[in-house]
């Protein structure tokens, strides 16, 4: 008794076998894809602001947000968790699962919080990835326009010759704005007070009306009346010039040495999220930062999209957590 009686039925079968050895290897790459978290995201991703609603972080969270959702395929719902200078929004992260549809958009306050604050409910090293860099906001030193200095040498030279006899505002103990004047005065041996204020706008007020002569704050906040001489700006607080105002000089070029606080954005997720989710996520910010509208609206509010990779992101929160420490000690800088 013949096997395959039907010529036509042999090659048939013949051929359904052929078929069926060549699909187990293309299928294997589509299923260790999806093993590895090739569908993500299939469901809503929260976006953690941990500051309230209309802030400088809320607005540049928004700014990216849409394009986010566009390029994810799935929603991205902003979820402002504001309160204890970032840490409430920022632990609700920490402990979260880490499969990456809770995600941090936080500020440079990431490193700065743990240096000044006594206890925190997580670990700032250890309960995140870092997954990229959104946009660079430099903090401005802006002064009331009769105030005598013109330049930071000039101020250096002042603060010198009359110690003491010189306050600088800022947005609050232990912002970026008081790290920028407590540096100042480490990196040149001088000795000026520091005013706290509850926010940009009563500073600002402040300064302009000469109650304090000096201001470090973020671009936004003084801009407009930079603009109008109702104040005058003498360096910016980043290694690179602001393109908002690329006239005014960084404290290094005004001589200052090893000078560099940088109002940061940018993205995190609980450790241990999936190393493909976090790709994901990374390749979405590189090419929103780099769209034209986006660079725009960015610059519009004094900052510059940035990008890059999650290891570089990683590499300036471990830098600033060691210097901030250190800056936090010798300035004796603390919040209760």
């Amino acid at each position: 008794m013949k096997l395959f009686p039907v010529p036509w039925l042999r090659a048939g079968l013949t051929a359904f076998a052929t078929l069926s050895a060549l699909a187990v290897p293309l299928a294997m790459p589509f299923a260790a894809h999806a093993d590895n978290g090739g569908d993500y995201p299939n469901k809503p991703i929260r976006l953690i602001v941990p500051y309230p609603p209309g802030g400088g972080t809320d607005v540049i969270a928004r700014i990216v947000q849409e394009r986010f959702q566009t390029l994810l395929g799935q929603p991205v719902l902003i979820d402002n968790r504001g309160g204890a200078a970032g840490s409430i929004g920022t632990e609700v992260v920490a402990k979260s699962a880490p499969d990456g549809y809770t995600v941090l958009f936080t500020l440079s306050s990431h490193t700065i919080n743990p240096a000044i604050y006594n206890k925190l409910s997580f670990d700032t090293a250890k309960d995140f990835a870092p997954v990229g860099m959104v946009a660079s906001l430099p903090q401005i030193l802006v002064a009331n326009p009769q105030f005598p200095p013109n330049t930071v040498a000039e101020l250096v030279a002042l603060a010198k010759a009359k110690p003491d006899s010189i306050s600088f505002a800022s947005v609050g103990n232990g912002s970026p704005g008081h790290l920028a004047g407590e540096l100042l005065k480490l990196r040149t041996g001088t000795h000026m007070t520091h005013i706290p204020y509850r926010g940009g706008g009563p500073a600002v007020t402040d300064v302009m009306g000469g109650q304090v002569p000096l201001l470090w704050v973020s671009i936004p906040a003084a801009a407009q009346f930079v603009k109008a001489g109702k104040l005058k700006a003498l360096a910016v607080s980043t290694t690179k010039r602001s393109a908002a105002f690329p006239d005014v000089p960084t404290m290094q070029e005004a001589g200052i040495a090893d000078f560099d606080v940088d109002s940061w954005y940018a993205v995190f997720v609980p450790a241990k999220t999936p190393q493909p989710a976090i790709a994901k996520l990374n390749r979405v910010i590189n090419t929103v930062v780099k769209e034209p509208d986006i660079r725009d609206k960015l610059l519009a509010q004094g900052s510059e999209g940035v990008g890059g990779t999650p290891e570089q992101l990683g590499k300036v929160v471990s830098t600033e957590l060691v210097r901030w420490q250190k800056l936090a000690k010798e300035a004796s800088i603390k919040v209760d």
